[in-house]
């Protein structure tokens, strides 16, 4: 990758000798690999691995976890915060392991909405919970820094299942609940 990166710079018109940029396409190879390691985690496993029965069943969130993206259109910084909820049918998962599978989706080039169902999927499909509810809110570089350029912009995605999308008072609590600063 340094090659591809120093032949970038020289297509920029920039000298890749130049003593500012002798190190740049190193230090953006090793950028792009931290910054899209998600592709060598596997999210089923990360949850796999804390794995508890529990008679809890009522809704449990975890809130404001911090996403930091990549747009798969421009390579573009994107970033915010998850939201992420499920309810408990007999198994809860350690409660790091959902920070742990956003990040591990939202370290691949993407989109919102795709990031969103994808962690949504993981958390269904492994802990098969009575209902998942994720709502993510990002700022997109590629709409800030460039294109439309709308700095206070922020896009809200969201998506549901069971209890979520079939019953309106547990969807209007998990929205009031992320809402709230009770912290």
């Amino acid at each position: 990758m340094q090659d591809l990166y120093a032949s970038v710079l020289t297509e920029l018109g920039e000298d890749p000798n130049r003593e500012g940029l002798l190190k740049t396409p190193e230090r953006v190879a090793k950028a792009m690999q931290f910054l899209t390691n998600g592709y060598q985690l596997n999210p089923d496993e990360i949850i796999e691995s804390a794995i508890f029965h529990e008679d809890y069943s009522e809704m449990v969130i975890v809130k404001d976890i911090e996403v930091y993206s990549m747009c798969e259109h421009h390579m573009l910084p994107f970033f915010g915060k998850a939201h992420v909820a499920y309810i408990p049918d007999g198994k809860i998962v350690g409660l790091s392991k959902i920070p742990r599978v956003v990040d591990a989706f939202s370290r691949r080039l993407q989109v919102q909405e795709r990031l969103t169902l994808e962690i949504r999927d993981a958390i269904q499909r492994t802990l098969a919970p009575k209902g998942v509810a994720v709502v993510i809110e990002c700022a997109h570089m590629c709409m800030q820094m460039r294109g439309v350029q709308k700095q206070n912009s922020v896009t809200t995605t969201s998506a549901f299942t069971g209890l979520f999308m079939t019953n309106d008072a547990t969807r209007r609590e998990f929205i009031n609940l992320v809402q709230a600063k009770i912290h």
